[in-house]
């Protein structure tokens, strides 16, 4: 699905730019072609300052998301997800991150999350970044406690972990 949204702006990398950070960040469309989160307006000069756009790149990105059923669906029903990752630490928590060979395999979250249930360590959230809209996807876990180095070894061994990193 990504690849066929980027299609659609294959002829301008600043509205390129504008989509994936629509998406990164979660960020919405409102139907009067305004970026939002949540009611929160973002304004334009924001997100092309972000994006390393004129804001008229904004503009035209959004205008085409609107004249376009499918993109209009997709962008005025997308949400952000509050992640604890970065507040991890400042809360106490542990977090890992795991890079995975191949993200679209089936099992992936479940496979981690059991085997750290098995430890009885609480899980606080889990992220997972969709491989579509990701080149790299990853998982993130935020546990209540420090992974343990026998499941953290535990986790290395399974098929799918290409890196484990822990803040």
């Amino acid at each position: 699905m990504f690849d066929e949204i980027m299609e659609k702006f294959e002829d301008s990398p600043g509205q390129q730019a504008v989509i994936r950070l629509l998406l990164e960040r979660g960020f919405s469309v409102n139907a009067d072609g305004r970026v939002v989160s949540g009611g929160i307006e973002i304004p334009n000069t924001g997100i092309a300052r972000e994006a390393g756009v004129d804001r008229r790149v904004v503009n035209a990105t959004t205008d085409a998301i609107l004249a376009d059923d499918e993109l209009r669906r997709i962008f005025r029903n997308i949400s952000a997800v509050p992640s604890l990752l970065d507040l991890a630490p400042v809360l106490d928590l542990a977090a890992a991150t795991i890079s995975v060979r191949a993200a679209d395999e089936s099992g992936i979250v479940s496979r981690v999350t059991a085997a750290i249930a098995e430890r009885d360590i609480s899980i606080r959230q889990v992220l997972s970044e969709d491989p579509e809209f990701t080149d790299d996807p990853r998982l993130y876990v935020i546990t209540d406690e420090p992974l343990p180095g026998d499941l953290i070894n535990e986790l290395r061994e399974m098929t799918f972990v290409r890196t484990i990193e822990l803040a």
